[in-house]
């Protein structure tokens, strides 16, 4: 009785927070100094149409930089718990849909292909580094599912999510060296805006990241399925 009691009382301040918010809520009628600046100096100041990836790309680089990190933390505490037994007994194959073996064939290639044009294109269109290895994870899930054994390299995964890092701070560090700041963009040719070889090295940071944060997530996804019971 206390228990529900108690949650009622939670439940009734939450309600009374967000009713508060809800009605008491005026959108600002102009944009404020700081959303201002991006709004205005974005392309000029680093060539780049989507203000969006600007300003996680570059005006608040370090903030990227620790979401990289947490989502490595993650992979690798999934990986340190369910760290396969190597004595396990393998798994009998579990028989799958033809169309769904099929269609993995079709699809997965486009699935790559499509990650990578999102964070390739982060810099114009909505999407980037995030999203792009996300959509490249879901292939590697796809394949888990057609193929319940299939088994992917955790060497190799490492690998990528390593080479991408270091370089990714490579690059951090060379905008301290050769440019403005920390990930500043400016040290390659900021170029047309609008242009795919523009915004100087915003592709090749949200490149970095695309591949970083598919190899994390593809690092989760197979040590679930190296674990996965019988």
């Amino acid at each position: 009785m206390i228990k529900r009691f108690i949650a009622v009382v939670l439940l009734a301040a939450f309600a009374a927070v967000f009713a508060t918010l809800l009605f008491g809520y005026t959108p600002d009628t102009e944009l404020n100094l700081t959303a201002r600046y991006y709004a205005e100096r974005t392309a000029a100041d680093l060539g780049a149409a989507n203000i969006v990836t600007a300003i996680v790309v570059t005006y608040r680089g370090l903030d990227t930089l620790g979401e990289v990190t947490v989502l490595f933390l993650a992979a690798s505490i999934v990986g340190l718990v369910l760290a396969q037994d190597t004595h396990k007994t393998p798994r009998a194959r579990v028989p799958v849909g033809e169309l769904l073996t099929t269609g993995t064939r079709f699809l997965v290639p486009l699935i790559l292909l499509l990650g990578v044009y999102v964070f390739v294109n982060g810099h114009l269109t909505p999407g980037g580094g995030f999203q792009g290895g996300a959509i490249i994870a879901s292939g590697i899930l796809l394949t888990l599912l057609a193929d319940p054994l299939k088994h992917f390299g955790h060497g190799l995964i490492s690998a990528i999510e390593s080479v991408a890092g270091i370089f990714y701070v490579a690059i951090g560090l060379a905008g301290l060296l050769l440019a403005g700041g920390f990930l500043d963009n400016r040290i390659l040719p900021l170029g047309n805006v609008g242009e795919l070889f523009s915004a100087g090295a915003i592709p090749v940071i949200y490149s970095l990241i695309g591949l970083k944060v598919g190899a994390e997530f593809a690092s989760i996804l197979a040590s679930l399925s190296d674990t996965e019971e019988l």
